[in-house]
């Protein structure tokens, strides 16, 4: 059986806009939005693939732009159900759940350094922190270690609704007639969606050897490619990232039904 807290359905019966990955670019999602309210229809659902977070220089202002979007679409008549907009979990998501847990782990100036690297330092400075203060929190041991934590998660908790978002993201997403499945980056071929636990984020070669169709879907969506190839259409899978964050375009694709794309943004 399919766990439904942590694996989406989409109810609405028309067309899917999927929004790949944003990395902070606050100005291209604006932009995309911009775009995307002129062309979202009342049957229309919304996903975002996630990696709203890291490398660029408003993960913030992203954040609350999200927050300000879904307000503005839930708004507009007909009347729609808060379940026709879905957020997924990224790389960077999960990376920085884990930075906010790291007086557990067993190496934390390791694990620190390693996210760091990978996008999280953007992140960590856009909610006042210091990664240096970090690394010293993470020498001196777990006390010091969770009041470093505890002030990052003070300060996305005084953004209004920024937890309540990070809260709400899911692992993945199907829509509702099974379809099409939408993950972040990756996916583990061999295993069902019932398995695929970290392969969403970490499984983004395997991706590349999806021939068929998985699982009875007619196509596997994801938001982010790490060898930033570009937006790209296969038989039974979409990659839906232009490299925003990484100097190319923000793009958002919509689905038909049986997963056909039949418009595209980029901006």
């Amino acid at each position: 059986m399919r766990d439904t807290t942590s694996i989406a359905t989409i109810r609405a019966k028309g067309r899917v806009w999927a929004v790949g990955a944003i990395h902070g670019e606050c100005g291209r999602l604006a932009a995309l939005h911009g775009e995307l309210e002129s062309r979202f229809e009342p049957r229309d659902a919304l996903i975002y693939l996630g990696d709203y977070l890291g490398y660029g220089p408003d993960v913030s202002g992203v954040m609350s732009e999200l927050i300000a979007f879904r307000r503005r679409i839930l708004a507009r008549p007909p009347l729609r159900f808060p379940d026709d907009i879905v957020y997924l979990r990224g790389r960077q998501e999960e990376m920085w759940q884990k930075l906010l847990q790291l007086q557990f782990a067993s190496d934390p100036l390791n694990v620190l350094d390693w996210v760091l690297e990978r996008g999280v330092d953007a992140t960590v400075r856009a909610y006042g922190g210091d990664p240096e203060d970090g690394r010293r929190s993470a020498r001196a041991g777990p006390m010091e270690l969770n009041k470093w934590t505890m002030s990052l998660r003070d300060a996305v908790h005084r953004c209004a609704g920024h937890d309540t978002l990070v809260a709400a993201l899911k692992r993945a997403a199907v829509k509702g007639d099974e379809k099409i499945l939408f993950v972040n980056c990756g996916l583990d071929p061999k295993r069902p969606l019932e398995l695929q636990r970290d392969a969403f984020w970490w499984a983004g070669h395997a991706f590349d050897t999806i021939d068929s169709a998985f699982d009875g879907f007619a196509r596997v969506v994801r938001g982010y490619d790490p060898g930033h190839r570009g937006y790209a259409e296969r038989p039974h899978t979409i990659t839906v990232d232009g490299g925003c964050g990484f100097g190319g375009p923000l793009v958002a694709a919509c689905l038909a039904a049986d997963g056909a794309v039949i418009d595209r943004i980029e901006v």
